[in-house]
């Protein structure tokens, strides 16, 4: 079906102009000024047209025994497009012990197949770094999946030695290695010594895990990979940031992730009656750290902003860890507030442009995950993944209006400015006057390619 989306400002990241947009088949067949044509017309006058957000780091269908996040994938998606997101990279769990490098991603596509509304790709975990997994990276690769991941701490942690021979490996094969950095060492001394303390109380939480064992854990990191490319997950510190920043100008190819939750909001709020909300990994920061990120977000050393959305409910947060931070499930809900979050705290504060804004949410995580030029561009022949966004409309976020599966949200109360009108998928009107207009299933997996991009 042909649709014109007629009259918006058209933004990408190098500039905003006034045009049209021509859709058939779900592709974007033209963009001009003007277009005449027979199409089915969307007028998006008074609106800014921007690319469909791309969150590349979400946890929607999260499961550690007997704790499970509220979302599940289809819930996660609906809300997902509701925020204007229309295509998302997500994290798994472990698998069982010994299984393949395969068995994740196989059997998230396999409940994504039917369960999914917005458009997915699925990033790799590794769990171990024997000879069998080492083989097994190049055919998950030619499989989409070009990003995988490793943990510097958990249970499925890897040592240095496993983290040289997986670097090596990704980057003779195309890949790209994501890595969730807190320094392990750090983290259970001071979770021991706290518990014998007696200091179980949220803010220990974030007392537990400094900003020197994530700056560790980078720079350990950055030193083992030569010039294999990193992807650090959720940066959530200066000290981070300069490590990366040293990095950079020595040569090495370093990609820096933050979420708003490290924007946004800071340790104070561990300090409140329900601190237990903000429960999550890393914990929230000082302010010191949300305005070096800033910083970040603005002059460019920040990549990407994702979110980390992994909504374990406050209920069960209550269940499990009432009473001892050790024991609560880490994590915060985020996919439907990212975009109006960071426009209003961006774009309307005045920090960054609306074409920093597209690059951030969109552009920039679509090519480092191997999607673009297909996803994350105003492009013709990119899919027609466009998102009519009202720049005036003000709301306050609260867990009553949003389409998540989650009792609560870490940003109620806060007001913002700008909020998505409409929401279209392959040229699919997904989002309209708060009304999803899909069934599940329509969503498609991605099969990711970053030797296509040159990335």
């Amino acid at each position: 079906m042909k649709r014109l989306v007629k009259n918006g400002k058209i933004v990408t990241p190098e500039k905003t102009f006034k045009g049209d947009i021509l859709i058939d088949d779900g592709i974007i067949k033209d963009i001009a000024p003007h277009i005449k044509s027979d199409a089915e017309v969307i007028d998006a006058s008074g609106l800014f047209v921007l690319h469909g957000g791309v969150d590349v780091h979400t946890h929607l269908n999260l499961k550690l025994g007997d704790r499970q996040v509220g979302d599940g994938f289809y819930e996660g998606m609906r809300a997902a497009a509701f925020g204007g997101t229309t295509t998302i990279v997500d994290h798994p769990e472990g698998g069982p012990k010994g299984c393949s490098l395969h068995h994740q991603p196989d059997y998230y596509k396999k409940l994504l197949l039917s369960e999914a509304v917005i458009d997915y790709g699925i990033h790799g975990i590794f769990q171990r770094a024997d000879e069998d997994i080492l083989n097994e990276i190049p055919e998950l690769i030619s499989k989409g999946v070009t990003s995988m991941k490793a943990y510097l701490t958990y249970d499925d942690m890897l040592t240095n030695s496993d983290i040289d021979k997986i670097l090596n490996k990704m980057k003779h094969s195309g890949g790209i290695t994501a890595f969730h950095a807190e320094d392990d060492t750090t983290i259970k001394y001071l979770r021991d010594k706290y518990g014998k303390e007696g200091k179980l109380a949220p803010i220990y939480h974030a007392k537990s895990r400094p900003a020197e064992s994530e700056a560790l854990a980078i720079q350990n990191i950055l030193d083992i990979a030569g010039d294999a490319p990193v992807y650090i997950v959720h940066l959530s510190t200066r000290l981070g940031l300069e490590v990366i920043k040293k990095a950079r100008l020595d040569g090495k190819t370093v990609y820096a992730e933050t979420c708003p939750q490290y924007l946004l909001l800071d340790e104070s709020y561990y300090e409140r009656e329900d601190g237990i909300k903000y429960i999550m990994a890393p914990p929230l920061r000082t302010k010191e750290d949300t305005d070096a990120l800033w910083k970040a977000v603005i002059n460019g050393d920040i990549d990407v902003i994702a979110t980390d959305h992994c909504s374990f409910s406050c209920a069960d947060k209550i269940k499990f860890g009432q009473g001892d931070f050790r024991k609560v499930p880490g994590g915060a809900p985020g996919v439907e507030t990212r975009l109006p979050l960071i426009f209003s705290e961006g774009v309307i504060n005045g920090r960054i442009s609306i074409n920093r804004f597209v690059e951030l949410v969109a552009e920039k995580p679509a090519q480092i995950m191997g999607m673009y030029p297909k996803k994350g561009c105003i492009k013709i022949g990119a899919d027609a993944d466009i998102v009519l966004w009202d720049a005036e409309l003000t709301k306050t976020i609260s867990v009553k209006e949003l389409h998540q599966k989650c009792d609560y949200t870490p940003y109620e109360g806060m007001e913002v400015t700008g909020w998505p009108r409409t929401v279209i998928l392959k040229g699919e009107i997904i989002v309209n006057k708060d009304e999803l207009l899909i069934e599940k299933g329509f969503g498609e997996y991605i099969n990711r390619n970053r030797k296509a991009i040159g990335a």
